[in-house]
């Protein structure tokens, strides 16, 4: 189980997975404060620095897993100018910001393909679909997830509640998905719908670009 290539390919999975971890993170900070409110720039998280951010126990369950979480950033939002519409662009942050990541590192992954490095083109991969999978994961409307802060706003008050009052028991649901194989099931065609239209879009420029 533990191969040589295991432990390559782990290895070259670190900057797709931290770098996932650390823009996420950040990007609900940043969007934090631009919506009034500075919590999370005080207590420092406003940092690419992935220290700030990386939960030791979260971080090796998504190195074995592929399912694990960091830090929360901590949010006030009663210092939102809006606080429903704050809720919910913090909430979005942190996943727009992997899928552009993820866009990038598609665009990065043509650019280098003429180098012929099979392990530059595999970091660079795997950045990509940590990106794309991060924000598809994160909007699983099951709490804590991101997902459930944005669906929450749109619910009547009681629904809402009634809502929220599974939050106690989020963790263990989407153990239980995981350990079901449901993550497999209906992440893994959504994260490649998304990383075949990112290359359809950028393969034509490229294409043109070494022509």
């Amino acid at each position: 189980m533990f191969s040589q290539a295991y432990w390559i390919n782990l290895l070259l999975s670190l900057p797709g997975i931290i770098t996932a971890i650390t823009f996420h993170e950040m990007a609900h900070g940043i969007a934090a404060e631009q919506m009034g409110d500075d919590t999370a720039k005080r207590m420092g998280r406003l940092s690419l620095n992935p220290f700030k951010h990386l939960d030791p126990i979260g971080f090796l369950s998504m190195l074995i897993f592929h399912f694990g979480w960091a830090k929360p950033v901590p949010i006030n939002p009663s210092n939102f100018r809006d606080q429903r519409k704050g809720i919910i662009w913090v909430s979005l942050a942190g996943s727009l910001t992997n899928l552009i990541l993820g866009f990038i590192s598609v665009a990065a992954l043509y650019a280098v393909m003429p180098l012929n490095n099979m392990y530059l083109n595999i970091v660079i991969q795997d950045m990509a679909v940590y990106n794309i999978m991060f924000a598809v994961f994160n909007l699983i409307p099951i709490p804590p997830l991101d997902g459930s802060q944005i669906l929450a706003e749109f619910l009547p008050y009681q629904a809402r509640q009634k809502y929220q009052s599974i939050a106690r028991y989020g963790m263990w649901i989407l153990l239980a998905m995981m350990w079901l194989g449901l993550f497999s099931m209906i992440i893994s065609p959504i994260v490649s719908w998304i990383y075949g239209l990112f290359a359809k879009i950028l393969l034509p420029l490229f294409m043109a670009i070494y022509k």
